[in-house]
């Protein structure tokens, strides 16, 4: 299989990130959208939307692997993005079955 890289910087990978755990339960609320607008301006949110709606789910994990790897996250920089997943989670106000999984999912991959 191809090797998947990217050209982002890291708001451009934060964004992926956020926007692929926006989409555990298939549907982004407002409020998470919103979240994820004042980390990138709107064009970058689009383009990195797209780009998302496009991938598969191998390639989203494979995508956030890259960049971690690429990035050189250390632990505290991980749990940094753990959390605001989980602020993107609370955005709405209540986090549910299939966000909670996700959650568990991305502490075990990252």
């Amino acid at each position: 299989m191809k090797e998947v890289t990217t050209d982002w910087s890291k708001k451009e990978f934060k964004a992926y990130l956020l926007l692929y755990a926006a989409n555990a339960n298939f549907f982004e609320s407002e409020e998470e959208q919103d979240l994820i607008h004042d980390l990138v301006k709107d064009d970058v949110y689009k383009d990195i939307h797209r780009e998302l709606d496009k991938d598969n789910d191998y390639q989203r994990i494979q995508k956030i692997l890259h960049n971690i790897e690429k990035f050189g996250y250390k632990r505290d920089d991980l749990d940094a993005l753990i959390q605001d997943v989980q602020t993107v989670f609370n955005a709405d106000g209540s986090v549910d079955t299939l966000e909670a999984n996700m959650l568990r999912a991305l502490k075990h991959l990252l």
